[in-house]
Formats: structure tokens, C-alpha cells, sequence
């Protein structure tokens, strides 16, 4: 029986890094989605407008308002057709964005990109679920891992991205960031080829797999002191790194006269930042706990305050995004697995949805905001925003560790 049961979990460990491979590969491509956006998105915002600069940043707000409805339509999608070729839908919603947001930047219409980047945004919402589609198909010890491994296919996005914008970006001259786009179609259609050979376990037979356990409210869950910690902890990881992310270009090349492709390097080492430390943070969780690694995540954040706070220099912006980055590895890759040890198989969809909807509309109030806030307040002030928040996410970490880890669920 216990040579049965190791062949078993032998199996599915296999079956697990296979689909790791597959999450991964497609994480990497279909991650320079973001990267592209960001680089392009406020300084081409900003140059469409021609009146109230301070919304130059809504193109990232609907932008972040689509990755909040792409995980509602995953969600849904996963139930009518199957987790596999929901995220091969998803390629062709980036596909089509990525046309839109050309024909845009030719008819220079302001809006129309806006929604051509929240058409990209929504199948970015898709690739978030990548990394919990990987921690469902995998045994408990290996979940943390592999939500480490499919981030870390970002290193990838994080090189190819910028680098799309630098060097396709002025293809069709003198129409800026156009190429960019064009480029971005292609790439995103070849991510459909990874997906095809998953096999992920369907929503449907988690909850039958697991039909002997109860299946919590969910407000229940929700109220559950691990799963809010993890939350807020990871909702405000992720909004700091986008209010800061989003602010940067736009006082870097509008504010300092930098040039765009520095500012485009910086973005490029940010999400370098952002995905390299994912290939051993999954066992930087498992060996000092996800708190601790939380803790560190939330200490760098206000580093990236501090060196930003210190000067406008290229150094001090470039020094900022690569704190920035590394802030949201630890911040963000910990509190997931804090969420996913809160909640039962069962009931993850129901959770996931819950809490990616509250992520993304709070990650898109806070580019709107960045916007907002550099126009009307300056740089500094977008600094100062970080220390209260990361501050009130430290106290709730420390007082997660006095509730007992096996009272999460």
C-alpha cells in the first residue's frame, strides 16, 4: 500500500511539473503584455491628450479595470469550456488588443487605445490565473514552487517586452509605439500552442474529488484572519508596485526629460526584479514561511520609497523600480500562498474569483490614481503613499502569527 501510494503521488508530481512547463512557457510570452503597456501606456496617454494631462495614466486604469473583468470571464469561461482552452481564448483577446491599440495610435484617438488596453488587460487577467491553475494541479507541498516557477517565466517578459518596444516601437514612423503593438499580435497567438497539450483539473472535479468536506461560505472564508491577512497583504503589494510603476515613465521622460528608451530599460529591470527572484522564492516560503518572506517583501517597498524620495537622478528611478520589483516577488508570491492555504479545493474557485476581482479593480483605482496624484502633487508624493500602507501590513502580519497555522481552514 505504501509502495501504491508513492507510485501515486510520483504520478501526479510528474503531471504537475509537466503542466508547470506548459504555465510557465506561456507566462513568459504572454507576460510582455504587461511590460509593453506600461513602458507605452502613460507616455502615449500623454501625448494623444490634448487637454488634462492628468489623465494621461487612464489608459493603465482600463488597462487594470480589464485584468479585474478577465478574471471574472476566466472564471466563467473555466466552467462552460474546460481551464485549457479558457486560456486560449485569452491569446486571442490579446491578439485582438494588440491590433486596436495600432489602429488607435494611427487614428491618434485617446480612447479608443484606452480600450484597446483594457481589451489587453482583460486577457492579462487570464495569465494571472496561470499561477493558481498551476498550485490547483499540484500536491500541497509543491504549490508554493510552482507559483514561484510560473512567475519566474516573467524574466522572460521582462527581457523580450521592453526590448519589443525599443526596437519595433518606431516602425512605422512617425506614428510612435505603433510597431510595438503589431509585433505584440503574433507573439500573443503563439501562446495558444503551450496551452493545448494541459491537463488541468476542471472546477468542477476539484469539489467532487472532495465531496466529503464541507464547503464554507464564502463569507466565511473571507472573514477567516489568514485569508484577509494574505489578502490585503497582497492587494496592497501589487497596488504600490502598480502606483509607483505607472508614475515613474511619466515624471521620468514629462518630468526630468529622460528619454523614453531609459525609461523603457527602467521598466525593463523593474520586471527583471519583478520575476528573477521567482526561482527560489518558492523555497525561500517553504524554508522561512510565507510571513517572513511577506515581511521582507513589504521592507523592500519601503526601500524603493526611500531611494525614490532621495533625488531624481537616473540612478534613483532605476535603484526605485528595482526595489519596486523585488518588493512585489516577496509581497505578492507570499501572500498568494498564504490565500491558497486558506481555503479547501473546493472551494477555490468561488475564492480566487472573490479575491482577483478585489485585486484588480483595487491595482486600477491605484493607476488611476498615480496619474492623479503626480499631476496634481509631484513625485514625492506617490513616495509617501508607500510607508502608511506598508505599515499597517506589517502590524497585520505580526499579529497573524499568534493564530495557529492549521486554523486556517
Amino acid at each position: 500500500m505504501v509502495a501504491v501510494a508513492a507510485d501515486d503521488m510520483g504520478a501526479t508530481l510528474r503531471e504537475a511539473r509537466r503542466n508547470v512547463f506548459h504555465l510557465t512557457a506561456a507566462q513568459a510570452i504572454l507576460g510582455v503584455v504587461g511590460p509593453i503597456c506600461f513602458s507605452i501606456g502613460g507616455v502615449a496617454g500623454y501625448q494623444l491628450l490634448a487637454q488634462d494631462k492628468s489623465l494621461a495614466t487612464a489608459p493603465l486604469t482600463a488597462f487594470n479595470v480589464g485584468m479585474a473583468l478577465g478574471v471574472v470571464l476566466v472564471a466563467m469561461l473555466s466552467r462552460l469550456i474546460g481551464r485549457r482552452f479558457a486560456f486560449m481564448t485569452g491569446t486571442g483577446i490579446a491578439a485582438t488588443g494588440a491590433a486596436l491599440a495600432a489602429v488607435a495610435l494611427f487614428r491618434e484617438s485617446f480612447w479608443l487605445f484606452a480600450f484597446a488596453l483594457a481589451m489587453l488587460g482583460s486577457s492579462n487577467g487570464f495569465t494571472q490565473k496561470l499561477r493558481f491553475a498551476a498550485a490547483d494541479a499540484s500536491p500541497s507541498f509543491y504549490k508554493p514552487k510552482a507559483i514561484s516557477l510560473i512567475l519566474g517565466g516573467g524574466i522572460v517578459s521582462a527581457v523580450l517586452g521592453p526590448q519589443i518596444v525599443i526596437f519595433a516601437g518606431d516602425l512605422f514612423a512617425p506614428v510612435a509605439f505603433a510597431g510595438a503593438f503589431v509585433v505584440l499580435l503574433p507573439i500573443c497567438l503563439i501562446a495558444a500552442f503551450f496551452f493545448a497539450p494541459l491537463r488541468l483539473p476542471e472546477p468542477g472535479a476539484m469539489a467532487k474529488d472532495h465531496h466529503d468536506q464541507v464547503v464554507r461560505p464564502l463569507g466565511a472564508i473571507v472573514r477567516n484572519q489568514r485569508f484577509a491577512t494574505g489578502m490585503v497583504c497582497g492587494i496592497s503589494s501589487y497596488a504600490l508596485m502598480t502606483f509607483m510603476m505607472t508614475g515613474a515613465p511619466v515624471e521620468m521622460v514629462v518630468g526630468c526629460g529622460f528619454s523614453t528608451e531609459l525609461a523603457t530599460l527602467g521598466i525593463q529591470w523593474h520586471v527583471l526584479a519583478m520575476f528573477a527572484p521567482s526561482f527560489f522564492t518558492g523555497w525561500l516560503i517553504s524554508r522561512f514561511g510565507a510571513e517572513r518572506i511577506v515581511g521582507c517583501g513589504l521592507l523592500l517597498l519601503m526601500a524603493c520609497a526611500a531611494v525614490a524620495h532621495m533625488g531624481i537622478e537616473l540612478w534613483n528611478f532605476w535603484g526605485a523600480l528595482v526595489l519596486l520589483g523585488l518588493g512585489w516577488n516577496f509581497g505578492f508570491i507570499g501572500s498568494t500562498a498564504i490565500v491558497a492555504s486558506s481555503y479547501r479545493p473546493q472551494e477555490a474557485d468561488k475564492v480566487q474569483a472573490f479575491h482577483d476581482i478585489i485585486l484588480f479593480t483595487t491595482v486600477a483605482l491605484s493607476s488611476f490614481a498615480s496619474g492623479k496624484v503626480l499631476s496634481a502633487y509631484g513625485w514625492d508624493m506617490l513616495n509617501a503613499v508607500v510607508w502608511p500602507v506598508t505599515i499597517v501590513c506589517l502590524v497585520l502580519l505580526l499579529l497573524l502569527k499568534r493564530v495557529p497555522r492549521n486554523a486556517a481552514a
